[in-house]
């Protein structure tokens, strides 16, 4: 399971199935253990946590004050939308129809593993994603800057 020293790298091409079946990398699922949390990401994708970094994440969305109300509309988006996921014999998790819609998903995917969670990408949207940012890494990397990068 992700904790300190254990990162979800890599990128893959998979695809949902008819069922609204993701396979979950293997590399990435074992990380994970056997349950995970599949919730809304941010720019129409779709994010999967380990149980234990979606509890971590939500306890520091519980110290939001009620009166941000950007915030909570934000954190109301996550935890709503969240799904308790568990994988079958091959490795694969049911994605909810409204997550579906939510990340523009018709067939192709891109998985990739982003530290402490996976985000899965219509293949479509994250070409487009990708060419935005792929133009700009520079600005990208200045304004890291700020964070003590």
């Amino acid at each position: 399971m992700t904790g300190k020293g254990t990162m979800l790298l890599g990128r893959y091409n998979n695809s949902i199935d008819s069922k609204n079946r993701v396979i979950v990398p293997a590399k990435l699922r074992e990380l994970l253990g056997e349950r995970c949390i599949l919730t809304i990401g941010i720019e129409n994708c779709l994010c999967i946590y380990s149980k234990e970094n979606f509890e971590e994440l939500a306890e520091k969305m519980a110290m939001i004050p009620d009166s941000a109300l950007k915030a909570r509309r934000f954190v109301r988006a996550v935890l709503s939308n969240a799904s308790n996921c568990e994988f079958d014999k091959q490795g694969r998790i049911n994605v909810p129809p409204h997550l579906i819609k939510w990340a523009k998903i018709d067939k192709e995917l891109v998985t990739m593993g982003m530290g402490k969670r996976i985000e899965i990408w219509a293949k479509e949207v994250w070409d487009d994603e990708e060419a935005a940012s792929m133009g700009t890494m520079e600005e990208m990397a200045e304004s890291l800057r700020e964070f003590g990068f």
